[in-house]
């Protein structure tokens, strides 16, 4: 590993913080708590809450319970912005799009204006380009790297986390907060937030559920520093926490 390919962190995993909940459901309501409490602490301070969402089936559950009305009464929703860290490149109706699964879980029960989509109707690179600018002008941030009160991330059981894949150029990307990629694994092209913008998160949550995701969960956060291999390694906030919930079958190797 050439310590100069990533001059920005420890050759050493982060943990972060691990909290075992019993299953998947469990994840998904501590999931939820955390939007909750983060929403109300954002909005006391600084009067909005942003926040990058995740695909997958945790985070679809975490959406779904937001959007009841136990859940959604406790937001002051006209004052959030929720962004998407990454999406697959197919049309904002396909089954596949995380804006999609975010719309059908959420959307449909609370306002749909503050959800910015990734338009992927435009060129892979336009679509990242236009994103980032979406997000600048959220944070009317014409330069730095904006803050994320909450990033919720997943954990590919290949170390993948958005759309940051085992070997990418995107892995090393410094100056753009979104970029595009084709993924062979994949055999798509994906569009993600980097690890600049993902890394300056005051809260970083990875949602990690399923026994599958087991060795990788512990190879990530206890094993040796290898984040070519394992890119969710590179996930360090500089200046916020990383928290992990997993259930007990992801955590099951600790």
């Amino acid at each position: 590993m050439d310590s100069a390919r990533h001059p920005t962190v420890d050759l050493k995993p982060a943990p972060g913080q691990l909290r075992v909940l019993s299953d998947a459901e469990a994840v998904a309501n501590s999931a939820a708590e955390l939007f909750v409490q983060l929403a109300a602490r954002a909005v006391s301070q600084r009067g909005r809450f942003r926040v990058a969402l995740s695909g997958g089936s945790t985070p679809r559950r975490t959406y779904q319970l937001l959007a009841t009305p136990q859940w959604r009464s406790q937001l002051a929703w006209p004052k959030i912005d929720m962004f998407l860290g990454d999406e697959r490149y197919v049309p904002p109706d396909h089954p596949e799009s995380n804006y999609h699964m975010v719309k059908e879980a959420l959307l449909q029960h609370v306002p749909e204006a503050n959800l910015h989509r990734v338009p992927t109707e435009l060129e892979p690179e336009a679509a990242a380009t236009a994103y980032e600018a979406d997000i600048r002008q959220a944070f009317a941030l014409s330069a730095g790297i904006p803050q994320f009160d909450l990033i919720f991330l997943g954990l590919g059981t290949n170390g993948h986390t958005a759309s940051l894949f085992p070997g990418s150029p995107l892995l090393h990307e410094n100056s753009r907060l979104v970029a595009a990629e084709f993924v062979s694994e994949a055999k798509m092209w994906r569009i993600s937030m980097t690890l600049p913008l993902l890394n300056q998160g005051r809260t970083d949550a990875f949602l990690v559920a399923g026994k599958e995701k087991a060795e990788v969960l512990r190879e990530v956060r206890a094993g040796a520093f290898d984040p070519e291999r394992l890119p969710a390694q590179l996930i360090k906030p500089e200046n916020g926490e990383l928290l992990w919930l997993a259930d007990q079958p992801a955590a099951g190797q600790f």
